[in-house]
């Protein structure tokens, strides 16, 4: 018997499944009006699948566009897989979830970053402790273009 609840890791498959959700969605109906994404993932994740100039040039983490030109979007269990014009150049792309760094849709000011262990301190957080959410209330934040960062490790003991 686990001896707490582990808030970090639940919260993270919440997300996750919300982008599978999404990508579904347009997978099947294309984007709706203003909406686009820009998604940071992690290159070195072992089951991300890029071509290898890609790699070469973002030996790290990269950010792509779905926005005005995006080809197969096919969107799995663990990860999607979607064509995307690199300067008039199409490369196909396969992103698993745990890869993903951030996911923004700027149209509606929405975002979600996760955070990786390198980025937390080391004493007493787990890599799935911390979840950011970024999302904007027009009410709550003033007025337009101000979002608020919500840090659940600020609710932690």
């Amino acid at each position: 018997m686990t001896t707490s609840i582990d808030y970090g890791n639940l919260m993270h498959a919440a997300m996750r499944g919300l982008i599978r959700r999404v990508l579904e969605d347009v997978a099947q109906r294309g984007l709706p009006g203003e909406h686009h994404f820009f998604i940071t993932f992690d290159t070195m994740h072992p089951d991300v699948e890029i071509a290898d100039w890609l790699s070469d040039r973002y030996p790290g983490e990269m950010t792509v566009v779905m926005q005005h030109w995006f080809d197969g979007l096919d969107v799995g269990e663990d990860g999607f897989a979607v064509t995307l014009n690199f300067g008039e150049r199409p490369e196909p792309l396969y992103i698993p979830y745990d890869a993903i760094r951030t996911f923004v849709d700027p149209s509606v000011e929405f975002g979600l970053r996760f955070e990786t262990q390198e980025n937390e301190r080391a004493d007493d957080v787990s890599a799935a402790d911390m979840v950011e959410i970024d999302d904007e209330d027009d009410s709550a934040a003033g007025k337009k273009g101000e979002g608020e960062v919500v840090s659940l490790d600020a609710f932690r003991k």
